[in-house]
This record gives C-alpha cells, structure tokens and sequence, in this order.
C-alpha cells in the first residue's frame, strides 16, 4: 500500500428535500483514502453509507465541499471510479464476456482491449462460463461479472455497494478472498459498504464507522492485523468485540464460529 492519497473527501454536507422534511443524509464528512488500501465504510441502515459511495462515484453531488480523486475534482461518473451494485446489475441480454466488454464498448476501446477479457474472466474464476446468460449462472457468479465489468476499464478506485449483501456464507466468503487476490495483484484502491463487521476486519486496513442520520464519521478504526487472517483468531475477535460495542452489540464471549 502506497502512502499517496487518492482520495479527498472534504467537508461533504448532502441534504435531501422532499414536500414535507428535510433529511439531512451527510453532515461533514471528511477522509482520505491511500492508493492500495482497502477501506470498509458499517454503520446502521440509513446512515448515509451508499449516498457517500455515490458521491465518489459522481453519481449524485453534495451540497457543499468536494471531492477530489488524485487532485481533480469528482462532478460526474468515470471508469476512473468503478462502481458495483448490490445486485450486480448485469445486462440480462448479454453474456457473461459480453457484459464484461459492456464497458470497453461504450468507451470506444474494445479492439484495442478485447484480449484482456478472457485475462478478466480467469481473474474472477468463470473459465467455461463465458458464453453463459445471467439467469444461468449462481448469485455470486454474477457478482465476480459485474466485479469483472467494472475492474476492466483499469479503474483508479473500485466502489463497492454491498455486493456480497445478498450471497450465501460459502459464497460470500469465497469472492471476499477473491476481493483480496485481486487487491494484491492489481494494487487495487477499494472502498466497501456493508452490514457485516466480520467481512469488514476480515478485508479492510482501516474501518469507517458511521453515525445514524444526519451521518458523520464516528471514528475510524485501523486493522492491523496481517493476511492472510484468521477470522477465529483472538486478535480478530478484539477488534469486532471492540466494533460492536460501537453499536451495543458485544457480547462477553466469542459466538461459536465454524471455520471452513
């Protein structure tokens, strides 16, 4: 991990008027993000999590501040921000390298960059799946597509709205190692949202942690335990008991866990 900064966030106020209230989603918030690190962003529903990822996506604006991605100004999206849903959000029409190439076509580069989809397509672990359609391929499948998707256009930061929200155990946990095999052999930037505190200390170096609307950051919480990690280990059970008092959540001893 590389101590440049990649990303500014400054002052960022996002306030949403309806006929009847004002609700004030972000109250000034304020982070850096280093090149190669790995944030999680937990705080109960509603709290502004997904609004702040759409802000660094430029897929929404704030009322004041700004945000800046390796000096310049964030005012709309760009493949530099890679963003995955959580849903996945694939083409139905398309196929899996299809859906993959999605990007490179829009962008007017898919001759140039047409090698690199099977290169993508065995990063994600869908070697004989290429010709497959959405509906004929699992849940996490199309997660790894749609991670794939927005990995080939070589973003500079990769969003990740609650992609593993919906998955299995098994599942969840076998794109969160992807999630970090890739990490390591592309350097990537990534910044997750999610409910889950375990999934949280088992992929990031540092945690965000949220207050309930108008939402501010609380605190930020450094991981700094090595990779790869053990997540019955008692090291990583400090840091979640230590995150779930933040939510009044801890408990005096370890619940059972059933390591793979």
């Amino acid at each position: 991990m590389s101590n440049d900064v990649i990303l500014e966030i400054k002052n960022i106020n996002r306030t949403y008027k309806d006929e009847d209230s004002i609700i004030n989603a972000l109250s000034d918030i304020n982070l850096t993000v280093r090149k190669g690190e790995f944030i999680s962003i937990i705080g109960s529903s509603g709290c502004g999590k997904t609004t702040l990822l759409r802000l660094i996506a430029g897929l929404d604006k704030p009322q004041s501040g700004e945000l800046l991605l390796n000096g310049n100004r964030i005012t709309e999206p760009s493949p530099s921000r890679g963003y995955v849903f959580q849903q996945g959000s694939l083409f139905q029409w398309l196929t899996v390298e299809q859906n993959i190439a999605a990007g490179l076509k829009a962008r007017h580069v898919y001759s140039q960059n047409k090698d690199k989809i099977a290169e993508y397509i065995s990063l994600i672990g869908l070697e004989g799946f290429e010709k497959a359609y959405p509906h004929q391929i699992s849940g996490g499948m199309a997660q790894r597509v749609a991670i794939a998707r927005s990995l080939i256009n070589d973003p500079e930061l990769l969003l990740l709205d609650e992609p593993m929200g919906a998955l299995d155990s098994f599942t969840r946990a076998d794109i969160q190692d992807k999630l970090l095999e890739i990490r390591k052999t592309q350097d990537a930037t990534m910044i997750l949202v999610t409910h889950d505190v375990d999934e949280a200390i088992y992929l990031s170096d540092r945690i965000v942690i949220m207050t309930p609307r108008p939402g501010k950051i609380s605190e930020i919480i450094d991981v700094d335990l090595p990779h790869p990690r053990h997540r019955g280990g008692t090291r990583f059970f400090d840091i979640r008991n230590r995150l779930l008092e933040k939510f009044h959540m801890a408990t005096a001893t370890p619940e059972p866990e059933f390591i793979i």
